[in-house]
């Protein structure tokens, strides 16, 4: 079985509005040490950052409308210094743990198929989704469908949305960062931290 979710879906969100952050700092200097944890929904961002290096609130702010797609959204962004026992190990060597793990694995022919799923409909319905499948098994739980007919006709064995319609998005669900790396990375595997991002930043579809 694999699970996939679009780039609207909101632990996404959650996500890109954390490798935006880390893009932000590699704007500014060449090697940054910085780490975002994005939690998000119902009319507010809150994000903290670990970081090397300064922010400014309004690009923050910025990237946070852009991707949530929400104008009055509200930002709690708190910018704190990494702590400086770690950043003196870090000093000149890489550390394990420290500037992230990361082990990929090829895509399996499922994952490569869902993916494609995913991508094509999003096309077709650019919001929040979650894709399941397993073997011949595919569930589409997308929002914003008001007519399943171009559904129904693309994937005539797929159940379709079995709880009913629904708008999703962060103004009737909440995200946090890493939540959904298995969707994005199927069987690969990440560890570490600081700079962890920077690798898997906002995948949206493998």
């Amino acid at each position: 079985m694999f699970e996939k979710v679009n780039p609207n879906h909101v632990d996404k969100q959650a996500d890109r509005i954390a490798g935006a952050l880390v893009d932000m700092a590699y704007e500014i200097v060449d090697n940054p040490r910085i780490a975002v944890e994005v939690l998000l929904g119902h009319g507010k961002c809150h994000i903290i950052a670990e970081t090397s290096v300064n922010l400014k609130l309004k690009e923050v702010e910025k990237a946070v409308k852009r991707i949530t797609q929400q104008e009055d959204i509200e930002v709690d962004y708190v910018e704190v210094p990494q702590d400086v026992h770690l950043a003196n190990n870090q000093i000149g060597q890489i550390r394990c743990g420290d500037n992230g793990i990361f082990k990929g694995v090829p895509l399996t022919l499922e994952q490569r198929k869902l993916s494609k799923i995913a991508r094509d409909i999003y096309e077709k319905y650019p919001y929040d989704g979650k894709y399941v499948i397993n073997g011949d098994q595919l569930v589409i739980c997308q929002s914003n469908v008001e007519d399943e007919s171009w559904l129904k006709e693309n994937y005539p064995n797929a159940t379709i949305n079995p709880l009913g319609f629904w708008t999703g998005g962060s103004n009737v669900d909440t995200g946090a960062t890493n939540r959904k790396l298995g969707s994005d990375m199927g069987d690969s595997v990440t560890g570490g931290g600081i700079n962890r991002k920077r690798f898997i930043k906002s995948r949206c579809f493998s």
